[in-house]
């Protein structure tokens, strides 16, 4: 943040992504992950913390690194190089650095009164991207327990600069439950070393995304679903909100809540918008689908929101429609529920600038 035109960039584009956010209707406002830098397919969301601590001298592309279980990797695909990119060597210890996360939790709490929801992503991810150059590493289990321990540290500064709501993205249980099957051992103590990454932030509101892979809003997965982690997910990971990607995956999975219906554990998140499409979600057509949902477990324990990250995403000129769909589609649940709606600036008459002279608008002189 000393660079000054950077920094003018970075309070610029978030006063903007958070008073959108506002007029859109949401409830709970993203962060816009502003701060990672400008990169290849949002390589720099597991990136950053890699660049800032005593991890590797060089991160680099290489062509050679294996995919990832359940990848497809194939020349010519949009989705490549993003996956391939950015292997860097592992040549010391993990140790934690501040990242200054706080700091930017804090400028965006300055700027409205409404829930900030910060996320970052997962430990267990970024060490993926690292290839083992030193022998005080023997195997990718302690670079996945220290850098646990490392996120740890900045999560807790985190929370005592004020953040209440905390978004952990992109666990691998889905992924190795998939590959391996849900009790296998490196199943397990990936779900040890998320405990131990979101220890001590019981005060916290803490959300668990989860989706399927999306560089350059590219799908990378040929095969999706939820049957083989909701158990992990559910019972044995710590959290509150658990997030799933619903709208790209026709709401598949849904019914798997059936059997959680009268001691379901945490809140659930549905994903009904997609940023792989350009065209703008309607109302109609995004959580009215999912409303189903509500018939599935209580209704405390629901709610809506974008598919992985289009808020950041999607294309500026669509990303505000998408996030007022869903306002606007929850509103339509409430009706159908008889529950009290919420005010949505965005579709208020009176604030329509785009009026053609002379022609009448419902509610507005």
């Amino acid at each position: 943040m000393l660079d000054v035109r950077f920094r003018e960039k970075f309070q610029d584009a978030l006063a903007v992504v958070i008073s959108e956010q506002e007029r859109a209707g949401l409830d709970v406002l993203a962060h816009g992950d502003f701060h990672v830098d400008e990169d290849l397919a949002g390589r720099a969301w597991h990136h950053y913390p890699l660049q800032r601590w005593p991890v590797s001298k060089a991160i680099i592309f290489n062509p050679k690194k294996p995919p990832r279980p359940g990848f497809t990797i194939r020349p010519a695909l949009c989705s490549t190089k993003s996956i391939r990119a950015g292997a860097g060597p592992c040549r010391g210890q993990i140790e934690h650095r501040p990242l200054d996360l706080s700091s930017c939790g804090a400028s965006r709490r300055a700027k409205t009164r409404k829930p900030i929801k910060f996320g970052t992503c997962c430990s267990q991810v970024m060490a993926l991207f690292l290839d083992i150059h030193t022998p005080k590493y023997k195997d990718k289990r302690q670079i996945i327990w220290d850098m646990a321990e490392a996120m740890n540290k900045e999560l807790l500064a985190l929370r005592d600069a004020g953040c209440r709501c905390i978004q952990i993205e992109e666990p691998t249980f889905h992924f190795m439950a998939n590959t391996f099957g849900k009790d296998h051992d490196e199943v397990k103590f990936m779900v040890d070393a998320f405990n131990r990454e979101v220890q001590g932030l019981d005060d916290v509101e803490l959300w668990i995304h989860t989706c399927w892979g999306n560089p350059n809003m590219q799908r990378v997965m040929e095969e999706t679903g939820y049957a083989n982690s909701i158990e992990i997910y559910l019972e044995r990971c710590r959290g509150d909100v658990w997030t799933l990607e619903m709208k790209d995956r026709n709401q598949k999975d849904l019914e798997l809540f059936a059997a959680y219906k009268n001691n379901l554990k945490k809140k659930i998140c549905i994903g009904v918008v997609s940023h792989r499409q350009l065209q703008a979600d309607r109302p109609k057509t995004s959580p009215p689908k999912s409303a189903k949902l509500l018939n599935t477990f209580p209704r405390k324990n629901s709610s809506f929101r974008t598919t992985a990250v289009s808020a950041a995403r999607a294309a500026t000129r669509n990303r505000f429609y998408k996030a007022s769909a869903i306002a606007q589609g929850a509103n339509i649940v409430r009706r159908e529920l008889g529950l009290p709606t919420t005010y949505i600036p965005a579709a208020d008459p009176t604030f329509q600038i785009d009026v053609i002279p002379g022609r009448k608008v419902p509610g507005r002189r």
